[in-house]
């Protein structure tokens, strides 16, 4: 299955992706605690928290270099980020990779 189509579904029945709620889902599927995921990724738990529940957005170039550390797609890392700021900004813009 195209990442698209994922992610299409997944925004059908949960509602819009977050760079959140890909990096909990990542995290979840890795079997990792939110200590183990932050060790990994060398930040403090509370900035993997602040950043699954949306109170801490990242840069594109930062949601890229987490993604490829955990194996995951670069391109819905950053897409999910610039929404994420681009909502935060209150802009009724989205954007989406081809």
């Amino acid at each position: 299955m195209s990442t698209k189509k994922l992610r299409d579904i997944l925004e059908k029945n949960l509602g819009p992706m977050t760079f959140g709620s890909f990096l909990k889902g990542a995290r979840t599927l890795k079997d990792m605690s939110q200590v183990e995921m932050a060790k990994f990724l060398g930040v403090t738990k509370s900035t993997l928290c602040d950043i699954e529940k949306g109170r801490q957005t990242v840069t594109p170039a930062l949601a890229a270099k987490i993604a490829k550390k955990c194996g995951l797609s670069v391109v819905v890392a950053v897409e999910t980020a610039v929404n994420d700021q681009l909502r935060r900004a209150g802009l009724k813009i989205s954007v989406k990779a081809s």
